[in-house]
């Protein structure tokens, strides 16, 4: 029986496929679109069955090539980019697709994992997984919303376990790939190693230089959460954030800090680095005025109702395992 990992090549879904792998399954069918090509490291120290293209997949998934085949789909294959001004394309890429894959899972009572995203909330200031709550700013917020707006109608009926999780900030390892998309802790790591300092967006919405606020959750415990909800059967749409905003000079400060830990300097605190130039701030784009999140804070109110225990990483610890590993990757 296979585990299918949609998006296996991205940043999330290649966690997932290493984290099946330390958990000692490797019948896996690892699904993306490998146009850009780089992704594929995300995939050296791992094992799987095969890979497919997105669009191979779904023609087999059509002619029923993996009918009773299947023990789970992690279905974390989408555009991410919140940039995309390709209607079209988004909403066939990450709603149609979606929905398609969802349908096959329910047909065969297969367990059906995917990736929502906190943006369905757009710039509100309450993040619950209520419709009330839900306004999103862009057209990849609109796809993510759309389909689990389906989901709610479709929970109430459905015969194989749905589970969806917004993501909110997700950092840490196979994430380079992402480029202009990746997380402020890979680009605050990259630019310190390259400048000696990091850049922050000055304030904006009332928010002070750099003190926007996100939530900002490890890898490590995104895939955590999805293994135990495989392994639960429970049905729903959770948040996935840590429940705890930080800014985005906390995000700074650690990555400055860890750098500098590991080449034996002092701490520093944000004064302190803000003094000696180390941290800077530089205009917000003007691109993202109106589409732009300046906080977000997941409620993990039904996510811990649901089960769920375990604590998640600070930006302190996350941010430190995540500059040993990217030091060690050279």
């Amino acid at each position: 029986m296979y585990h299918i990992v949609t998006g296996a090549a991205g940043f999330i879904g290649a966690n997932l496929v290493k984290a099946l792998n330390d958990r000692g399954i490797t019948d896996i069918i690892a699904v993306d679109n490998l146009k850009k090509a780089d992704k594929f490291r995300n995939l050296v120290d791992c094992e799987i069955a095969d890979y497919l293209d997105k669009e191979s997949f779904l023609a087999l998934l059509a002619d029923g090539y993996f009918d009773d085949g299947v023990e789970a789909v992690f279905h974390q294959g989408a555009c991410s980019d919140t940039m995309e001004t390709d209607g079209r394309y988004m909403m066939e890429n990450n709603y149609r697709y979606s929905l398609d894959l969802m349908d096959w899972c329910q047909d065969q009572r297969v367990p059906f994992l995917y990736a929502s995203s906190a943006s369905v909330y757009g710039g509100g200031s309450v993040f619950r997984e209520e419709r009330e709550c839900e306004a999103p700013l862009n057209v990849y917020g609109y796809s993510k919303f759309l389909f689990d707006q389906i989901v709610r109608r479709r929970l109430t009926d459905a015969g194989a376990q749905i589970a969806g999780f917004r993501y909110f900030n997700v950092y840490g390892p196979r994430e380079q790939h992402k480029a202009r998309m990746a997380s402020v802790a890979f680009h605050f790591f990259n630019q310190y190693r390259a400048e000696g300092k990091v850049r922050l967006f000055q304030g904006t919405g009332g928010y002070a230089n750099g003190e926007q606020r996100r939530d900002f959750v490890f890898i490590d415990d995104v895939v955590t959460v999805n293994l135990h909800f495989l392994e639960s059967g429970v049905s729903g749409i959770y948040n996935l954030g840590t429940g705890r905003a930080q800014s985005f000079n906390d995000v700074a400060v650690a990555t400055v800090n860890a750098c500098r830990a590991a080449e034996g300097l002092a701490t520093r605190t944000l004064g302190e680095l803000q003094a000696e130039g180390l941290i800077e701030y530089i205009a917000f784009p003007e691109a993202l005025k109106g589409k732009y999140q300046s906080y977000t804070e997941a409620d993990l109110t039904q996510l811990r109702a649901a089960g769920y225990e375990a604590p998640f990483a600070t930006v302190e610890q996350g941010v430190a395992a995540y500059v040993a590993h990217l030091r060690k990757a050279g």
